[in-house]
């Protein structure tokens, strides 16, 4: 099954695959077109740090799968897309609810397109706000993927076995 044939469906499968569900984080918006997506996390007694406010680990994972989610819904299976590296900026205590929208513009599209079509790596690099309720920006986080366009498949030559030789062959 193509899961990625629907947004929809992505957005169900996501919101109950353990890493999100268990730590509350939602996907409350994914467009059909994969170009935009908004993420939230409640503040719960699991996920929350010593000090009463987000555990940071849980607002880096928010936005862990995102970007390589959206791209492998827009490019499909022709290519290779996973998180190469990432980093986050922690700003300001997290407390309530916090939310993180995702965008790709067609100028990004593009260039990972161009980037790309020789079979080539692309490095595009991502940054993503974590806001709170009232809009203030919590945490930063810079995120770089890779994505490769897969080579065609190439047409399997049927090698006969190699006949065992003897002595005199």
């Amino acid at each position: 099954m193509d899961w990625f044939a629907s947004a929809r469906t992505v957005q169900r499968v996501l919101n109950l695959w353990p890493p999100f569900l268990f730590t509350g984080i939602r996907i409350e918006r994914l467009s059909p077109d994969y170009r935009y997506c908004r993420v939230a996390l409640r503040l719960r007694p699991w996920n929350k740090n010593g000090n009463g406010t987000h555990f940071g680990g849980s607002l880096f994972a928010m936005t862990d799968p995102v970007y390589s989610m959206m791209l492998m819904g827009i490019f499909g299976k022709a290519y290779r897309i996973w998180d190469k590296e990432a980093d986050i900026d922690y700003l300001r205590p997290g407390r309530g609810r916090v939310y993180a929208e995702f965008r790709l513009t067609d100028g990004q599209l593009d260039a990972i397109r161009r980037s790309t079509s020789q079979g080539d790596k692309a490095l595009p690099e991502f940054v993503v706000e974590v806001k709170d309720e009232s809009g203030e920006v919590i945490s930063r986080l810079r995120r770089v993927l890779y994505v490769r366009k897969k080579p065609p498949k190439q047409a399997r030559k049927r090698h006969e076995p190699a006949l065992p030789q003897g002595r005199d062959g």
